[in-house]
């Protein structure tokens, strides 16, 4: 395979199975910042091109995870972003809430920037939940009418936004919103890299909050990078 440096992000991760797998490895933005092409990413996250070319021209196929779920429509990938995705970011921040909590109540006074990332992910986890919601109520219900009355050849109801772009807009710059908060919160931290005179519960903290990261960068791409356009495609053709 040859790859184009031109080509974007998303266009990757969406082809290549085990692209976002090496675009987190490289700290290469292709969820929220999937539009840039692949030399654009590259030089934004400050990684030699070459090898994230060579490494995913190589690309092995990956074991099934939540980033290669391949969908027969849109409906079955709805149901599997709120069963995958949705549930697990609601659990986690309830746990996350409380962990931090205890660890800044421990650590808060030697390391100040515990109590910024407190800060951070409150903030983020007060944007997921009406996110979450938007998505569920009004959103994701549309876009299974639109899949519904394609299959059915008939028109679907006219929706009150007007056209299914104007919510998808709306999403999209909110996942920039959380793509940027959890980039501050991985800045704060070092990367995640835990003091030395870290406690279990400090090394649990960092751990959990990489997964919450990665889960929600794929929760996001897929989003993002496949339900959307999709649902913008049976639009525009009915």
């Amino acid at each position: 395979m040859t790859l184009s440096t031109e080509r974007t992000v998303r266009e990757l991760a969406v082809e290549i199975p085990n692209a976002t797998r090496i675009f987190e490895k490289f700290k290469i933005d292709y969820c929220c910042g999937g539009s840039r092409s692949l030399e654009s990413a590259c030089e934004n996250a400050g990684v030699h091109i070459e090898e994230v070319v060579r490494q995913l021209e190589g690309s092995p196929t990956p074991e099934p995870s939540p980033v290669a779920f391949q969908p027969t429509s849109a409906t079955e990938l709805i149901n599997h972003i709120q069963e995958k995705h949705h549930t697990y970011t609601r659990e986690e921040i309830a746990r996350l809430t409380a962990l931090i909590s205890k660890v800044c109540s421990v650590h808060g006074g030697n390391h100040p920037e515990l109590l910024r990332l407190q800060e951070l992910f409150v903030v983020l986890a007060q944007d997921l939940e009406p996110h979450m919601f938007k998505e569920e109520r009004i959103l994701f219900p549309y876009i299974g009418e639109l899949e519904e009355a394609k299959n059915r050849g008939r028109s679907p109801m006219p929706p009150p936004f007007g056209t299914v772009s104007n919510p998808v807009r709306m999403m999209m710059m909110e996942h920039d919103t959380a793509g940027d908060l959890l980039r501050i919160m991985r800045h704060v931290t070092d990367d995640y890299t835990p003091p030395a005179d870290a406690c279990f519960s400090y090394n649990t903290l960092y751990r959990a909050l990489e997964d919450f990261e990665k889960d929600l960068h794929q929760h996001i791409h897929l989003e993002n990078n496949i339900l959307f356009p999709l649902a913008e495609e049976m639009e525009s053709e009915m």
